[in-house]
């Protein structure tokens, strides 16, 4: 079992306070130094952490100049990383989290989109979807840690993980509808079974921003995070089966 402020300082979050916070153990810069980078330079990263860690595996997305919307590189990212995670019997849970500062994801490339044909965008959508189901499928827990802006597909990618916790600057938003579109890639499924039909309605009908208050007072995360907090949070077992979180 792991204290959640530990394990997220330790996967080299952009997160100057909380690193800060933690400074004063012995340990962090030896976890940090820790980190193996499996994959090869791209949008997506794998980053494994060793012992006393070991279990711990981190997505993390790394396209900057985008603000980390899902383009078909992502994308082919995102699922290379699953099939390595699957393929990887050590791993008991991974964090999904972002390299950029303020920014967990902006959802989909629209400008990429703009250059598809219908055919392509009707591929690209199924892609996301079945991409998002596959971590909703995996066996071991998830949890998207969110810095800054979720919105769109960054939203629903949050969604498809077990579990979800976020600092105070996050903001949320489903902004399809103000595009004439729906979201397509789980999102008006996944919302309404953890914030009830009524609010999900609410949210995509509006496609409204909500920060990340709201967000936990309606149960969209799990935990708000203070980056100036010095309380320790509650801890997450690594365990390989679905075993309930526990305090530390």
């Amino acid at each position: 079992m792991l204290g959640l402020r530990r394990l997220l300082v330790v996967s080299g979050r952009h997160a100057p306070e909380v690193t800060s916070a933690c400074a004063a153990s012995s340990h962090s810069a030896v976890f940090f130094r820790a980190l193996q980078i499996l994959a090869q330079p791209g949008p997506v990263r794998l980053h494994k952490l060793s012992a006393p860690d070991t279990g711990i595996v981190e997505l993390r997305l790394e396209r900057p100049e985008a603000k980390n919307a899902i383009g078909k590189e992502m994308l082919h990212g995102l699922r290379s990383a699953i099939q390595e995670v699957v393929a990887d019997t050590a791993a008991n849970v991974v964090l999904v989290a972002s390299s950029v500062p303020k920014v967990f994801c902006a959802g989909a490339d629209l400008k990429e989109r703009r250059l598809m044909g219908p055919t392509e965008v009707r591929d690209f959508v199924n892609s996301l979807r079945s991409t998002f189901s596959s971590f909703e499928a995996l066996s071991i827990p998830t949890i998207a840690v969110v810095e800054g802006v979720a919105f769109g597909g960054g939203l629903e990618l949050a969604l498809s993980c077990d579990l979800r916790i976020c600092g105070e600057d996050a903001k949320f938003s489903l902004p399809e509808t103000g595009l004439a579109i729906i979201p397509g890639a789980g999102g008006t499924q996944r919302l309404p079974r953890i914030v009830g039909r009524s609010r999900a309605k609410e949210l995509i009908f509006t496609g409204r921003r909500f920060d990340a208050v709201e967000a936990a007072t309606m149960g969209v995360v799990n935990y708000c995070v203070s980056l100036t907090s010095s309380d320790l949070l509650p801890a997450v077992t690594t365990s390989s089966s679905r075993t309930p979180f526990i305090d530390s």
